[in-house]
């Protein structure tokens, strides 16, 4: 079978699509390969030559030991592992539970209650944040892990519907059959309907993980303490005693994508279809 031949608007149409595809692509890359690049070169060579010049090594790790012994890398990897673990276990927790709630319990309560919810989406954070920070040194949070841990979980709106989204293409069926046989909700819920769940539970990790790693402005907000810096305000740390050497500063944006760019490797798959997909089960 001979292929059929373009026409013109067909090429134009091809054209077009793809130089832009490509034009994003080095908006994309073209920043990371400058960090990666300069990660490597030293102070001399990165005042001496431009961005996406190679550098002469890349042997060259003086600049990521600089981070490790001086930057304090490994307490902020350590406190954001903390916060990233408790986080995405509340966030799993809660936004199921919260799901189940409005998939199965459909009251006038229960829907105004998800109304709230969309209506809470459409208002800026940052319009919030000045009640949101007098709740949190209140309640003697302020300085504390508990702080971002909290806020994490509890503004977890996108999770909510996630879970929703899966919990809709599992029948009720299977909470009645449990009825019948004498289970309680609680026992519906963890033994039956949390184990239906677990792609929606990958999703959630993956999407909420990536978030709660990138975050700035809530552990640098909420918690300011040396000793409680995550990775992000570690590095904003840098500003000061090496503003100057942006190739220390550099070699940390590195240290910090290679968790999420292993991610992303490693799961692209769940990434992309748990978002636009249902657990259908039966």
């Amino acid at each position: 079978m001979s292929k059929r031949k373009l026409n013109r608007k067909e090429i134009a149409y091809e054209t077009v699509k793809y130089a832009v595809l490509i034009f994003f692509l080095l908006v994309f890359i073209i920043p990371i390969l400058s960090v990666f690049f300069a990660a490597f070169k030293t102070s001399t060579e990165y005042s001496s030559t431009n961005a996406l010049q190679l550098p002469k090594s890349f042997l060259n790790f003086d600049n990521f030991k600089v981070v490790f012994n001086q930057g304090n890398m490994l307490n902020g990897f350590k406190n954001t592992l903390i916060v990233l673990v408790f986080s995405l276990l509340g966030s799993v927790l809660t936004g199921s539970m919260a799901a189940y709630i409005f998939s199965r319990f459909k009251t006038k309560f229960s829907k105004f209650v998800n109304g709230m919810f969309l209506v809470a989406v459409m208002i800026p954070g940052i319009a919030t944040q000045v009640a949101t920070f007098q709740i949190v040194s209140g309640l003697g949070l302020f300085n504390t892990r508990l702080a971002p841990i909290i806020l994490y979980c509890g503004t977890d709106i996108m999770s909510i519907y996630i879970f929703l989204q899966f919990l809709e293409n599992i029948s009720v069926s299977l909470d009645e059959s449990a009825i019948i046989d004498g289970a309680n909700y609680f026992q519906i819920f963890y033994k039956i309907i949390l184990p239906l769940l677990s792609p929606a539970i990958i999703t959630v990790l993956i999407t909420k993980g990536v978030g709660v790693y990138n975050d700035f402005y809530t552990p640098f907000l909420y918690t300011p303490k040396a000793e409680l810096l995550t990775i992000s305000t570690t590095l904003f740390k840098f500003k000061g005693p090496y503003g100057a050497h942006w190739e220390i500063i550099a070699a940390g944006m590195v240290l910090i994508m290679i968790p999420t760019f292993l991610v992303f490797i490693t799961l692209q798959k769940y990434i992309y279809s748990g978002l636009v997909s249902g657990s259908v089960k039966e």
